[in-house]
């Protein structure tokens, strides 16, 4: 599904992420963790494509195509999406018109995916005008399902949301990405970023990954490493599984 090697970012004057090299498996979901400016939000950006993430080295493969060069708008097309940790308030534009736009086929399930996420009576307001957290976030999640990527990219999905939600959010995103189906039948694949780890509580994940100086250092059973992390920090972790 996505291939990076090699990858080098640089944001402005400075190189961000260094040497970056993951592999996303047909079916399959990853977790990234790091502590906060340690570039996770960088690698998403840059997969997704927006231009202030320039690629100095390296190259993204997405379902066997080379997109390093592509713009977002062509790499959306192509089926990669994503969940922003602190998406924009659009004054002026309804959320039941963006749906709308981007809805391709699915015009007609707008009502009932909007109900599956309690989002039924927010479609005639503003994108994000007054929502509280959980509710920018199943906006989010709204329009993921009608956008259906085939690789879904999640920035803190349960960042600013109470337990609730997250439970929610977390089976709204389950579905997207095909948990109910057996591994090999799932032709969904996503990335995660989490920092507290709540959502794994409601999200099956394969594999994880640890972010730290815009390199990503080990590899492994998501749960072990939130676990490690949990008891020893960042740092003794990385060294711990580096020994």
């Amino acid at each position: 599904m996505l291939h990076i090697e090699d990858l080098h970012v640089k944001v402005g004057d400075k190189e961000v992420l260094h040497d970056i090299n993951l592999h996303i498996g047909e079916g399959e979901t990853h977790v990234l963790l790091g502590p906060n400016g340690s570039g996770k939000t960088t690698l998403l950006m840059t997969i997704m494509g927006f231009s202030n993430y320039v690629i100095t080295e390296g190259k993204i493969v997405f379902k066997g195509e080379d997109v390093t060069m592509m713009h977002a708008h062509e790499r959306a097309q192509r089926g990669i999406g994503m969940l922003f940790q602190r998406p924009p308030t659009i004054s002026g534009l309804k959320l039941g018109k963006l749906l709308t736009a981007i809805s391709k086929d699915k015009k007609e399930d707008i009502p009932k995916l909007a109900e599956s996420v309690h989002m039924d009576r927010f479609l005639e307001r503003d994108i994000n005008k007054g929502f509280s957290g959980g509710e920018i976030k199943r906006s989010e999640v709204l329009q993921l399902m009608i956008q259906n990527p085939d690789f879904v990219m999640l920035d803190e999905p349960e960042s600013g949301v109470d337990l609730e939600n997250i439970s929610l959010i977390g089976t709204a995103i389950g579905s997207l990405l095909e948990k109910e189906k057996h591994i090999v039948k799932r032709q969904k694949s996503g990335l995660v970023i989490t920092h507290t780890g709540y959502i794994l509580d409601y999200l099956e994940t394969d594999r994880g990954h640890v972010m730290c100086d815009g390199m990503i250092k080990c590899h492994g059973n998501p749960r072990e490493i939130l676990k490690d992390i949990k008891q020893r920090g960042y740092r003794e972790c990385l060294e711990c599984r580096q020994t």
